[in-house]
């Protein structure tokens, strides 16, 4: 099997070996597949085909044929490109064009230079190079390091890894540290050949650089390989001779070529010592080999001119020595012979100086792969205890101390520790004797890996035997450093403690420290006393012999047991008496504070005896006004720094001294004065020490940075320690307060430096502006580059607090004093330089620093991208931000705290920018066109290297998602933010869209779905994988809303997006190729991936309540702790809390953990030692359930933030993409199931409760349009009237579960007011579809005609008659499930309807109604009735209507509660008829409407304020928002109880308060009668027909004048009567349905007042007059008037029923119309809004279908009403000609009759729809006495 590609091989060992976690069973068996199938691929490593003519023939025909690959056509500038790559690179000429290609799948080729094709392909193929050699490196370290991997595995891959070595995999290695350091293409290339290539972020990178890491990578691989398998012996002598090349070109300030010579060096070392370890188990491969053992040794011995060889073969002897010494043959002479001569050539070398000084402690060594680094240090060890632990090298050592102790004189002075052999030329030469070099040595390699120390009893036993019997300093001094370092461990500390007790050593011990100091005390005081006028000199051999003891004591202390070190120096106070002395020597007063310094920790106690100590026995500081000294000169720290070290060029003293004071301040817990009794310490720190800091001279530089460096910890102490208020501001510029230094703050005076650019400012911007490059070059090539580093990130650090907390003072200070950001504009280079340290990858913490300025100055500074683009450094910053986010996302350790998160910093600085002006920073790091649009940028990510580029490509794999998650996170985040910002919208979108993203919908179905880690497992992964998904979701949902999918790209990535998350798509996109893909890759069908994200979501998060001790109950604590948790503020405004980068309100930890030592030290006089000890545990107990706390409302927010994204992606799939998905019905089914069934969940909070019940509320709606807007089926564009009642009706067992559902999480344990009227809102929904089984505006008549008309050849498989009763046993199964819980939840939602805000009582109320609406056996009547809640209507709405006061918009809900309350008793009315009008009669409603005030309700109904305001909250009430329509409804269902046998009778009670009613409201009836019919609107019609149908009922038999409407009524008859109705043609109406809403109104007007006529006609006996009398000013109504009513009526008739057929006909010929014909159709229907471009024709046929058929009902309907009132008519007119006394006079009205009657006769049935044959008997009698009385 082809082996895999270098990045795939890369990725695979990255994942399995270096991850967080063991690898899983599948990255096992993958991990072991790719070690197979790389083998190739390692056995010829870095081996490629070279050039070949034929293939260079090929490439020149400019056609090429790649394997698995079409053939590609070349241009000249290719041609010459891959022959370039060829010559320059030794590559054969296809894989050149292979390089071609794969450079333009990364890059994008097209429009380049042919020089950065050619720079790009090779960087390219460097890569891969560099990935293979990766790859085998990691494969080499797990092996050869213990680095907890499972031991089966890694012996699988041993086993694996054996045969490559065996054909020489080690060879090939060894060559290639060889041939690649030559000038030829193989290699660094020729000098001619190009010396750059562009590396993965598009940068010019040296190739002898890149070739420099190559051979470093080959040389740490050659160190690992010896530790896997033995070298051969002739592979040694090539890695020896390998070593002497390296030696001789290493150079020291050459980094790489020194570790690459250390690698090679250490790989003779570990199998030297390996092998000779190894003897005593399977011998020693080596020392087998006799000629091997000669031969090898001559060589070693040999001795050259280079001293660096030299010196590297030195260590290259020491360890044949020791492999000698333990392999050694006792019995072979020459054998002992060799050893010894190669042990005196090592100590006459002195090889332990070397290995100390040239190879450990250089910054190469230090700088190079930490696990290689400790390799090397491990097999040091191995050596150096080898070496000491032999007889024969233990008889040398004892030599070389013998000849140590004689030589060196008792009093000579030590060398310097920080003095670089190589500074006078002396390199290779022994600087020192080679006992105290190998003490030096041994600590040098414990100083690294002090755990070595541990159990090591031959390096204890070494101890024991080194310091006996000194005669000197120089060797006291280098054993004592040895116990100095190994005092670096606890277990060291104790050990060390415990030599110098005095009972080992006889001169050597703490007795002697002490007794020493106090010796020199003694002997300075004696000579002050003795007024003499030089103190006398201290030697300085027994300085530094104190120094060295001194540093012993600092470690023991600093390491020692925290209970332990109490007890071991009880008196310290000797420490302080020399500091004060002039005449002791700077370094040892140094090394005392230094030791002082330990203490501190120790206990409180001992910290302020300390300060005490301090006071009395060191140096004072004398302070001064700043900018001003004391006149007379005195030996203070002052006079020290400037007169004694300045000349001497080193600052031991002022750095302990400061660093010291920093330690002392840093434990200070009293900061109420805000630093004012340090100012005297800042001031000389400030003034004197850091203001001088460059211009002064340093004999060793790592002293000016150590002094710099406690300085700027100094000022950052202050920065962050202290605060200030504006009282202190004030203060400060307050002229008349004294400007003594005790009124001075240290905080104040540094931030006005910084302000205004003075001294602590340019000296910490010079550091700055010394340039990233350059600190980079010396952190990696000086030893003090590691201090630098740290002086650079406390530099940083001080420029973002003082940025913190600048703005505070820049009002009051202004214009002396400017913010930072101000002041470093004025000089880009600042700011440039300050941002650059993005790229200084050796300390994440510099980059965090530079991350957090950019994102403050980009907040501050407009146009920061302007300045940048003019420096001509933005391509630059684009780079270093995409390479730190890039290095972030591949590397392999997982980040606990997220504020330290490089990755994390970045992402948040470009949300954080989208939404500043433009152009910002986030529009330049991700490659907008910063210098145009931003908004018509077309982003290219592929061709510019950029953070965008970086977050696609990692969103697009999604690797590492147990490490990445948090940045997976923040970059959907990101791109959500882009696309939902204006200005990047378009680009984001359109990139987004491709096929190569489609806004990464495929992760749903992987990172979407994916089981959640455990809460106790990784909290943080679980909290922030839910974050991932929700802003996956919701960038998801945004796409689907915005994108536009009349364009292809659009279209197809919505049906990605849908496919991928709903597991469908429409049938007519099942043919893309995107589903066809998905489906081959996964060999299965594809699931609904909602349902599964559902089931994700769905877990109980833990609870955050606080269980507090016992014992903080009965001390009273607990309500102070309650108090400040209750307390919102944040940390800055003294509460406990913070928010988070993602906006929780979290505990802070530390803030809380201050409020709890407060009420503990208030507590403290109060309480015994137990229970103190008890309370301490307490608030332990506090802070873990903080940590908790915060813990778990972070998932609690995440889970709700995905469930938010859940719902947002349904939603607007739901509503807004719909056509592209298929079978609708069934899937807006189980998402109602799932989200209800999620409600009621225990698990499920209100939170979630809520936004679940939102999206069963829209997938209800949805249901309910899919039911009566989109046809069943698409196999043709015909459509029958079937479909309308055969649409996707659910059946009815899933309505039932549904509902069975609701009501369970309706009456869930858990809830609120705000859920319950969603809750409510969904159960009027379901109602709602339940009920429309039919469009109510579709008549069952009119069904019918069509249905008998489709189906006559047909058998009636489904009738109408079916689906209604299907509708029947639904209304009575949804009755069952209600009254199952009937008790319950008749109890909650009157609970809400009485005691509920004003929204909640509205919605109950109307939920009561839909209750009453599905109650067919007065179940629930009987439960309201039984509550009062009745009573309780009548009373809230007779208060309201009471009321004389405006409407305002305060009052609009309790108008809509009011509304909903009318609804109700109307309701009742209308459900059960006279048994529900009696009931609200019985009531006393009638009663208490009559005392109400209607006219100020029509002045509330008619006010602004209804119009504005409960347009919105109301949609249930009339148009004009009044009350009056309800009222006269309820007045209306009264006049059913009229019993029309009593109506004779005027005492009947009904009839009289019906009058009564009438007569209190005289003003309103009036005012409604009084209305113009003519252009009324409906709302007007639908009044005055109430108030008519009222008075038409009862008014008849008022016989009392004083308030009549009779001549209202008469008016109005005459009025309307005269109007033609049969010449209105309503088709032609602009807004027809409103037309025939209006029409039907009016003609029931008619029927009223007709009706009216009646009564009086027969059951008066009122006979009217034939026409007019004008003499009388009353008017009254007449036959005439009647018999054009019945005129107007009948051609009404006529039209309506031509319009009712024209209609069916239309309904019948809808499929043979064309698309535009069915358009006009819709359009005239006012239904343009329930289509779009997109839709087929058989939808549109469907609408037109619907919107007809209810066009024809309404006709239907207005037949019949229109048949009454000609019934009326005609009975009216017979009661007159049946009197003989007025039969007299009808005989010109009898001729006008007649020609109405004939036209009524010919009614036809057919076209009417109904029996006709009553009406044709009484039409036919009238006619016939309409005939008698013409002919009388």
């Amino acid at each position: 099997m082809a082996p895999p590609p270098p990045r795939e091989l890369l990725a695979i060992f990255e994942a399995a070996l270096l991850g967080p976690a063991p690898p899983s069973p599948s990255q096992r068996v993958e991990l072991l597949h790719a070690v197979r199938d790389a083998a190739p691929a390692f056995r010829a490593l870095l081996s490629y085909p070279g050039p070949k003519a034929s293939d260079r023939t090929q490439v020149e025909s400019k056609e090429v044929r790649l394997p698995d690959m079409p053939p590609i056509t070349l241009d000249d500038t290719d041609v010459k490109t891959a022959l370039k790559l060829s010559d320059e690179l030794n590559l054969n000429e296809i894989e050149c064009v292979r390089l071609l290609v794969d450079a333009n799948r990364e890059w994008v080729l097209y429009g380049r230079e042919p020089l950065e094709i050619y720079r790009l392909a090779a960087g390219l193929w460097y890569m891969e190079r560099r990935d293979l050699i990766t790859s085998l490196y990691i494969l080499l370290r797990s092996v050869a390091l213990d680095q907890g991997l499972d031991a089966d595995l890694m012996s699988e891959i041993e086993e694996q890894l054996q045969p490559l070595f065996n054909d020489g995999l080690r060879q090939r290695i060894i060559a290639l540290v060889k041939e690649l350091n030559r000038e030829e293409p193989a290699g660094i290339g020729r000098p001619s050949s190009e010396r750059y290539v562009l590396d993965f972020r598009g940068a010019l990178v040296e190739r002898r650089a890149i070739v420099s890491r190559e051979r470093l990578s080959l040389s740490h691989c050659l160190a690992l390989s010896a530790l896997i398998k033995p070298m051969s012996p002739k592979e040694v002598k090539d890695v020896f001779s390998i070593l002497k090349d390296c030696a001789a070109e290493a150079n020291q300030n050459t980094s790489a070529e020194l570790q690459i010579t250390y690698g090679v060096l250490f790989s003779l070392v570990a199998t030297f010592i390996s092998d000779a370890l190894s003897t005593h188990e399977k011998g020693s491969l080596l020392s087998s080999d006799s000629s091997f053992r000669h031969e090898f040794h001559e060589l070693v011995m040999r001795t050259g001119n280079n001293m660096t060889v030299e010196g590297f073969v030195g260590v290259v002897r020491l360890a044949w020595s020791v492999h000698l010494m333990l392999t050694q043959d006792r019995s072979n002479s020459r054998e002992m012979s060799d050893i010894w001569s190669c042990l005196e050539i090592i100590c006459r070398q002195n090889s332990f100086e070397f290995l100390r000084e040239r190879v450990l402690k250089t910054a190469a060594y230090q700088n190079d792969d930490e696990d290689i680094v400790y390799m090397y240090t491990g097999y040091t060890h191995k050596l150096m205890m080898c070496f000491i632990s032999h007889p024969t090298s233990r008889d040398k050592i004892k030599e070389i101390k013998k000849k140590a102790m004689t030589t060196l004189s008792p009093y000579g002075p030590v060398r310097d520790h920080r003095e670089d052999p190589a500074r006078n030329g002396e390199v290779g030469q022994p600087t020192n004797e080679p006992f105290i070099s190998l003490l030096e040595l041994i600590r040098e390699i414990y100083k690294k890996e002090p755990e070595l120390v541990h159990g090591n009893e031959e390096l204890w036993t070494f101890v024991i035997y080194a310091g006996e019997d000194h005669t000197n300093t120089q060797t006291l001094v280098a054993f004592l450093g040895l116990l100095s370092t190994l005092a670096s461990t606890e277990a060291g500390a104790a050990k060390v403690y415990e030599l110098l007790q005095g009972k080992i050593y006889r001169s050597v011990g703490w007795s002697t420290l002490f007794d020493c100091l106090s010796i020199y005390e003694e002997k300075f005081k004696k000579s002050i006393q003795s007024s003499a006028s030089i103190l006398p000199d201290f030697p300085e051999g027994d300085a530094q012999a104190l120094v060295a003891y001194l540093a012993v004591l600092q470690k023991v202390v600093e390491n020692g047991n925290p209970m332990e070190r109490r007890k071991w120096f009880p008196d310290i106070e000797p420490l302080f008496k020399l500091l004060s002395y002039e005449n002791v020597p700077p370094y040892l007063k140094g090394a005392l504070r230094n030791s002082i310094a330990a203490f501190i920790k120790v206990s409180p106690l001992l910290k302020d005896a300390i300060w005490n100590y301090l006071e009395q026995y060191d140096l004072p500081v004398v302070t001064a006004p700043l900018g001003r000294h004391p006149a007379t000169q005195i030996y203070d720290m002052r006079f020290e720094l400037n007169e004694v070290e300045a000349r001497r060029e080193s600052y031991p003293s002022t750095i302990s001294f400061l660093k010291l004071i920093n330690a002392l301040i840093a434990e200070e817990r009293n900061i109420s004065d805000k630093g004012r009794r340090f100012m005297g310490i800042f001031k000389f720190v400030y003034e004197d020490v850091f203001g001088p800091f460059p211009q002064r001279a340093y004999t060793d530089p790592q002293e000016k940075w150590e002094l710099a460096l406690a300085c700027l910890e100094h000022f950052r102490m202050v920065l962050s320690m202290y605060d200030i208020n504006d009282d202190d501001i004030y203060a400060s510029v307050n002229t008349s307060a004294p400007s003594s230094i005790e009124r001075q703050l240290p905080l104040l005076e540094l931030l006005k430096d910084f302000m205004g650019g003075k001294v602590a400012f340019r000296n910490i911007m010079n550091i700055i502006l010394v340039g990233v490059d350059s600190i980079i070059n010396e952190r990696t090539t000086q030893t003090y580059g590691i201090l630098l580093e740290k002086t650079v990130h406390l530099s940083l650090e001080i420029f973002i607090l003082v940025m913190e907390k600048d703005l505070a003072l820049a009002d009051v200070f202004r214009p002396l004093y400017q913010p930072l950001d101000v002041v470093l504009a004025k000089n880009p280079r600042q700011i440039i330089a300050l941002l650059e340290f993005i790229r200084y990858d050796y300390l994440p913490q510099i980059q965090q620093c530079s991350i957090k300025i950019m994102g403050i100055l980009s907040s501050r500074i407009v146009g920061l991208v302007p300045l940048l683009l003019e420096a001509d450094v933005g391509k630059t910053v684009i780079e270093d931000y995409a390479a730190c986010l890039e290095f972030r996302f591949d590397d392999f350790q997982v980040i606990e705290d997220t504020k330290d998160d490089v990755g994390v910093l970045i992402l948040q600085l470009l949300v954080d920018n989208i939404c500043r002006p433009a152009p910002n920073i986030a529009h330049l790091l991700l490659r907008f066109d910063v210098n145009g649009s931003i908004e018509r940028t077309t982003l290219k990510p592929k061709s510019h290297y950029s953070c965008l580029k970086v977050i696609l490509d990692n969103l697009e794999k999604v690797t590492k998602p147990d490490i990445n998650a948090l940045l997976h996170e923040f970059s959907f985040q990101l791109l959500y933010e882009l696309c939902l910002d204006p200005l990047t919208c378009v680009p984001v979108m359109d990139l987004l869209s491709t096929k190569k993203y489609q806004f990464f919908s495929k992760h749903v179905g992987t990172i979407g779905v994916t089981p959640l880690p455990k809460r106790n497992t990784n909290q943080s992964l679980r909290i922030s994988m839910l974050h991932e998904r929700a802003w996956l979701l919701k960038m998801l949902a945004l796409a689907l809303h915005l994108s536009d999918v009349s364009s292809p790209v659009y279209r197809e990535a919505c049906v990605a997006i849908l496919y991928h998350t709903f597991g469908q798509c429409a049938d007519n996109f099942q043919s893309t190729s995107l589903v066809h893909s998905c489906d081959a890759s996964t060999g299965i069908a594809n699931r609904n991936k909602v349902l599964d994200l559902l089931e994700v979501l769905q877990f109980r998060c833990p609870d955050t309540s606080v269980k507090y001790p016992q014992l903080l109950s009965n001390l009273g604590v607990e309500s102070k702790i309650e108090e400040i948790l209750r307390n919102s503020a944040t940390c800055e405004l003294g509460g406990v809390y913070y928010y988070s980068e993602r906006g929780d309100r979290l505990i802070d930890l530390d803030a809380f953990h201050g409020k709890l030592l407060q009420i503990s030290q208030e507590l403290n006089s109060q309480l015994s030692e137990p229970e103190k000890s008890e309370l301490r545990e307490s608030f332990h107990h506090l802070l873990k359930w903080a940590w908790r706390y915060n813990k778990n409302l972070e998932e609690q927010a995440a889970q709700l933030h995905m469930l938010t994204g859940w719902s947002q992606i349904v939603e607007v799939a739901v509503s807004r993409r719909m056509s592209l998905l298929d079978d609708r019905s069934q899937l807006l089914f189980e998402l109602l199931d799932a989200s209800l069934g999620a409600t009621t969940s225990p698990d499920c909070s209100v939170k979630m409760a809520y936004v679940l019940t939102n999206v069963s509320l829209t997938c209800m709606a949805k249901l309910r349009d899919e039911r009566f807007i989109c046809p069943a089926g698409a196999d043709s564009d015909v459509v029958t009237c079937l479909d309308i009642i055969s649409s996707k009706q659910l059946p009815n067992a899933a309505c039932n579960s549904l509902l069975f559902k609701l009501v369970t999480s309706i009456l869930r344990n858990e809830s609120s007011e705000t859920l319950r009227r969603r809750q409510y809102a969904l159960l009027l929904s379901y109602f709602q579809y339940c009920r429309s089984i039919v469009d109510s505006d579709v008549p069952p008549s009119v069904l019918r005609i069509l249905l008998l008309e489709e189906q006559e050849a047909d058998d009636d498989d489904f009738t109408l008659q079916k689906v209604l009763k299907e509708h029947n046993e639904l209304a009575q199964a949804n009755f069952s499930i209600i009254r199952k819980e009937a008790q319950a939840i008749v109890d909650l939602v009157t609970k809400d309807a009485v005691h509920g805000s004003e929204a909640g009582k509205a919605i109950s109320f109307y939920v009561l109604d839909a209750l009453i609406s599905i109650d067919h056996e007065k179940y629930f009547l009987n439960q309201l009735q039984s509550r009062g809640i009745l009573r309780s209507c009548r009373s809230d709405i007779t208060n309201y209507l009471s009321k004389d006061s405006s409407f305002t918009s305060e009052s609009s809900q309790r108008f809509c509660t009011v509304d909903a309350q009318f609804s109700l008793l109307l309701r009742i009315s209308h459900q059960y008829g006279k048994h529900g009008s009696q009931i609200l009669l019985s009531m006393g409603v009638l009663q208490n409407l009559s005392s109400c005030n209607l006219m100020g309700v029509q002045k509330k109904g008619n006010s602004r304020a209804i119009s504005n305001t409960i347009k919105e909250r109301a949609g249930e009430i009339d148009k004009n928002k009044s009350l009056i329509a309800p009222v006269l409804r309820i007045v209306t269902s009264f006049t059913s109880l009229v019993d029309s046998a009593d109506f004779l009778e005027v005492k009947n009670k009904i009839v009289r308060e019906i009058v009564d009613f009438a007569k209190q409201h005289q003003s309103v009836f009036s005012s409604i009668l009084r209305e113009n019919v003519s252009g009324a609107n409906l709302f007007t019609l639908e009044r005055l027909s109430l108030v008519v149908s009222i008075l038409s009922k009862v008014w008849a038999y008022e016989e009392n004048e004083e308030c009549s409407y009779i001549q209202d009524l008469f008016a109005l008859m005459h009025s309307l009567f005269s109007l033609d109705f049969g010449s209105l043609n309503f088709m032609q109406s602009p807004n027809m349905i409103e037309n025939q809403k209006s029409e039907f109104v009016a003609f029931g007007l008619c029927f009223s007042l007709v009706s009216y006529l009646y009564v009086l006609a027969t059951k008066k006996n009122m006979r009217f007059q034939v026409s007019n009398d004008y003499n009388n000013d009353q008017q009254q109504p007449t036959l005439q008037m009647v018999s054009d009513l019945l005129n107007s009526i009948t051609l009404a008739l006529e039209r309506v029923a031509e319009e009712k057929y024209m209609l069916l006909n239309k309904v019948r010929d809808l499929n043979e119309l064309s698309r535009k014909e069915v358009d006009e159709i819709i359009k005239l229907c006012m239904k343009q809004d329930c289509i779009s471009p997109n839709d087929n024709i058989r939808k549109r046929r469907y609408i037109a279908m619907i919107d007809l058929s209810c066009m024809a009902g309404n006709r239907d309907q207005l037949i019949t009403l229109l048949l009454q009132i000609a019934e009326c008519a005609i009975t009216i007119l017979l009661v007159h000609f049946q009197d003989e006394a007025c039969t007299k006079d009808l005989s010109p009205f009898s001729d006008e009759l007649l020609p109405v009657l004939e036209r009524l006769e010919h009614f036809n049935e057919d076209k009417v729809g109904r029996s006709l044959k009553l009406f044709h008997r009484s039409v036919s009698t009238l006619k016939e006495m309409t005939i008698r009385n013409m002919t009388v």
